[in-house]
């Protein structure tokens, strides 16, 4: 007798097959879904177990279908069709509903997002109450125990009950003040730099967000502060330097100067993550699209892709 749990076999399951499928490749349907790509591969060895099949196997740099991975797919994608039907038929309002949600944030997308969502939510009528708590290391209990409904993270926890969706991506930048000295050059002069670090509550550090570097070599920060918004006083009329997201010209970092990095570094991803609970629920749903819209509208303003 087959003892296959068919209740695993959700919405979210069943998309990512279908985009694996696509794509020939998780490193491309990951990216496509805006998710990361250990949490492709774990959504993809769920649906081996449930179904007891390989479904893709390696050829050169791809993945080929198996014969059975070829039959589902007509019948997945009717599955989701009929999901979608089923989700669209309920009824929802905001205008009519009192909506309260948990936020965990930092103050960056805090700031970018948020207030613009507020003001736009309560000029069209909308009950909204925002209650924003600090993410720290991004921790999964959070939202399994309902303390949160909502996290904006560039570190995912990548667990099976929940979702996640890159929301943004911004380049690294150098910020500076222009009146006091020039960007540094080249590595060794922003190694050599004196610089103002953030290091949130939970211990971890800012810099982390430098990835494909070597840190170590980098001078230890003259000013460590708890928050983003705590760093232009510091810059302003002295030679210290600052290191975060393009994005941040438009938030806590708005008027001080800034530059690419002078050496390559890798582009910072925020995801949004739900846990699977809220995946259907229409105020959810509905939040979840007004962040997507903002968050657009942020990329499109600071050039980051």
């Amino acid at each position: 007798m087959n003892d296959f749990d068919f209740t695993e076999l959700d919405g979210k399951v069943l998309r990512c097959f279908l985009t694996i499928l696509e794509e020939s490749s998780v490193s491309k349907a990951a990216d496509r879904m805006g998710v990361t790509q250990s949490a492709m591969s774990h959504t993809l060895g769920k649906l081996r177990r449930v179904l007891g099949d390989p479904l893709f196997v390696r050829s050169g740099q791809g993945l080929i279908p198996t014969e059975r991975a070829l039959t589902l797919k007509d019948p997945v994608q009717g599955v989701l069709d009929r999901l979608k039907a089923l989700t669209d038929a309920r009824p929802f309002d905001p205008q009519r509903e009192g909506m309260q949600f948990a936020i965990a944030t930092n103050d960056m997308p805090r700031d970018l997002i948020f207030p613009a969502l507020l003001r736009d939510s309560l000029a069209q009528g909308i009950g909204l109450r925002l209650d924003f708590v600090p993410s720290g290391v991004p921790d999964a209990d959070l939202l399994r125990s309902n303390r949160c409904q909502l996290m904006l993270t560039p570190l995912p926890p990548d667990t099976r009950d929940l979702y996640q969706k890159r929301l943004l991506s911004s380049p690294m930048m150098v910020y500076y003040d222009a009146s006091q000295r020039d960007p540094p050059a080249t590595w060794e002069a922003y190694c050599n730099a004196d610089h103002v670090a953030v290091r949130f509550a939970d211990g971890r550090s800012a810099q982390v967000a430098l990835r494909g570097v070597d840190q170590t070599r980098i001078r230890a920060p003259v000013v460590t502060l708890p928050h983003f918004n705590a760093i232009p006083p510091f810059l302003r009329a002295s030679t210290l330097i600052s290191t975060d997201t393009a994005l941040m010209r438009q938030g806590p970092l708005a008027g001080l100067d800034c530059a690419p990095l002078p050496f390559a570094c890798e582009p910072v991803s925020i995801y949004l993550v739900w846990h699977e609970r809220s995946q259907a629920d229409p105020a959810h749903r509905w939040l979840r699209n007004r962040i997507e819209a903002i968050a657009r509208g942020l990329v499109g303003a600071s050039g980051a892709g």
